[in-house]
């Protein structure tokens, strides 16, 4: 891959880029494949007037700009616990952002009513291309992370799990429970044959009720089910994006509509509503972009040094992105 020019130039604007990698897990010790590709951008400034990348004697990316640009970017490792998401990624979204007390003198200052431009979360999937993530889901976290532990269960009022319509009871091993009552306390369906069971819904509750777009209901032993389909879509394009990549060199990459229902999208939601909660609608530019894309293991096929140019490519394009917003705005 043709890499992206780091030389500093004059400074007229700058973009924060934080980028978010995973510790040690399973298979990934001692140190995660995410990580190994993130590190290596840490306290990196790249100039949006860097040489554009060249292929064939052809332009395939380059700031458009008409102001200069200098991108400064930080990296952060995120351990696998869902705790220390939510410990971590709502912090990293306020203005100024609050990072962990053992790594905040090591990263660039921002000033104190700025929040990070731009947050890309990076996290491995299994053998193939990279994975540029579309949404993040609220519901459906049922893995255990790196120390055991399960997702928060998440309890609602009827009417945002369920509601029943006609009196009736379904078994849960041997204990029948009413529907509404089952899915009001934060239950899920799942069927096995023509046999039902229901468990403990996981993910974000409490703090992250508004954060629901869409509904979708399910016809179970003439009973109608209503549930909520909470996803948030990432605002950047990420079919534009995954096109230009492909243009510019990096074949190895397509977009994805699930992130996994574990710690990279629960991570995703997290940061995603974060964003939406702390941005405002009438100051787009100033609302922090979020991104997730899932790198296959090293060497299954792309090196560690694919992946980090990867990653600086769409940090770029991103950027680019946001400077001819402020081109806009201006």
């Amino acid at each position: 891959m043709p890499a992206l020019s780091t030389n500093s130039g004059g400074e007229e604007g700058v973009f924060n880029v934080l980028l978010t990698g995973f510790g040690p897990f399973q298979n990934h010790k001692p140190e995660n494949p995410s990580w190994l590709a993130v590190k290596p951008l840490h306290n990196v400034v790249i100039p949006l007037d860097s040489d554009p990348v060249v292929i064939d004697g052809q332009v395939v990316m380059r700031a458009t700009s008409s102001k200069q640009w200098l991108v400064k970017i930080s990296a952060l490792q995120i351990p696998v616990e869902y705790e220390a998401v939510m410990d971590t990624v709502p912090k990293l979204h306020l203005r100024p952002p609050v990072l962990p007390d053992e790594v905040k003198d090591d990263f660039y200052p921002l000033p104190p009513d700025k929040g990070y431009d731009f947050i890309f979360h990076v996290g491995v999937a299994g053998r193939g291309p990279l994975r540029m993530e579309k949404l993040g889901h609220k519901l459906g976290y049922h893995m255990k992370d790196a120390v055991g532990r399960m997702a928060p269960i998440v309890k609602g009022p009827p009417s945002e799990f369920g509601r029943r319509e006609i009196e009736d009871t379904v078994s849960v091993g041997e204990q029948p429970l009413q529907v509404g009552e089952r899915l009001g306390l934060g239950f899920e369906m799942e069927s096995a044959g023509d046999s039902y069971s229901a468990r403990p819904n996981r993910g974000f509750g409490v703090g992250y009720e508004k954060f629901s777009d869409g509904q979708s209901s399910m016809l179970l032993q003439n009973l109608t089910f209503v549930q909520a389909v909470p996803e948030i879509y990432t605002d950047i394009d990420v079919s534009r994006l995954v096109y230009d990549l492909r243009n510019s060199g990096i074949e190895q990459i397509y977009s994805s509509m699930d992130a996994g229902h574990y710690i990279c999208d629960f991570t995703y939601y997290c940061s995603l509503a974060e964003s939406k909660r702390n941005g405002k609608p009438y100051e787009k530019d100033r609302n922090t972009q979020v991104l997730f894309v899932h790198c296959p293991p090293v060497g299954q096929p792309l090196t560690t040094e694919d992946v980090t140019e990867a990653i600086r490519r769409i940090v770029f394009w991103v950027c680019s992105e946001l400077a001819e917003i402020h081109d806009l705005a201006a």
